[in-house]
């Protein structure tokens, strides 16, 4: 513990603001909860300023509302990532507090309200069948504070639908664009806005679309410049790493 933090707490305990053993459980803290399956990092958000977030794929029912129900004692914003409709009926049922989005296949709770950034995020995807992914990137986003504006369906196969909607994309100080197939509007987007773009490779496609590696690299061969590309279908990370770019313009006061 450092020392301010640690002067601090001794006058809280002179002034009967606390008590010896609730000083000494702060002074024992090791950083985390241990819950034998998992250990919930509790200082992330000092660290990095935003909460642990739980992947829920891989993961059981209980084990997810375990964790939920360590983090919501904890009075932490909680998003729960890659949850199926059935696994988060389960998770509802122990833990009522959580709120599910199909679509996204996220489960959600609110302790507190983020802070707001001043620009908004735009979130471009080439088709429908890239929705899931693009709602995780907007939700994420939205969690973090940040204004999203959503594009969907402008693919370069029917390029006129990109250009009647550029004003929206443009006025972005992000964006996120989310493509499979071939990948082909990340560089199209980029050659197009000053903004910074976050390409996200979705695993859409037949045969040699190869789950998503045909639209990665092309994402990352882009001839355009300032694209950032993430892994396939991880819409959390395009969307958690454009809020930090989004608060970097400052934060509504």
């Amino acid at each position: 513990m450092e020392k301010q933090k640690l002067v601090q707490l001794l006058k809280q305990v002179a002034q009967q603001q606390t008590t010896v053993e609730q000083a000494l459980d702060q002074i024992d803290n090791p950083g985390f909860l241990d819950l034998n399956y998992a250990k919930i990092d509790t200082n992330r958000l000092k660290r990095t300023g935003a909460p642990e977030v739980i992947y829920g794929e891989g993961k059981t029912a209980n084990q997810i509302s375990g964790i939920a129900q360590a983090m919501i004692a904890q009075k932490t914003n909680i998003m729960v990532t890659r949850v199926t409709a059935k696994k988060a009926a389960e998770v509802q049922q122990q833990v009522p507090q959580l709120r599910y989005l199909a679509v996204a296949r996220m489960l959600l709770f609110k302790a507190a309200l983020p802070k707001l950034a001043v620009g908004s995020i735009a979130i471009v995807t080439a088709g429908t069948s890239d929705q899931k992914i693009a709602e995780e990137a907007a939700i994420t986003a939205e969690m973090y504070g940040n204004q999203v504006e959503r594009v969907y369906d402008v693919g370069v196969a029917g390029i006129h639908r990109l250009f009647a909607k550029l004003e929206v994309i443009r006025s972005a100080q992000v964006v996120i664009v989310v493509a499979g197939m071939e990948g082909a509007l990340a560089s199209v987007v980029a050659g197009l806005v000053s903004s910074p773009v976050i390409a996200v490779p979705t695993s859409v496609g037949y045969g040699t679309a190869f789950n998503g590696v045909a639209a990665l690299l092309t994402m990352l061969n882009s001839c355009a410049t300032g694209v950032t590309v993430v892994n396939i279908d991880n819409g959390f990370g395009a969307g958690y790493s454009a809020s930090k770019i989004n608060h970097l313009g400052g934060d509504v006061q």
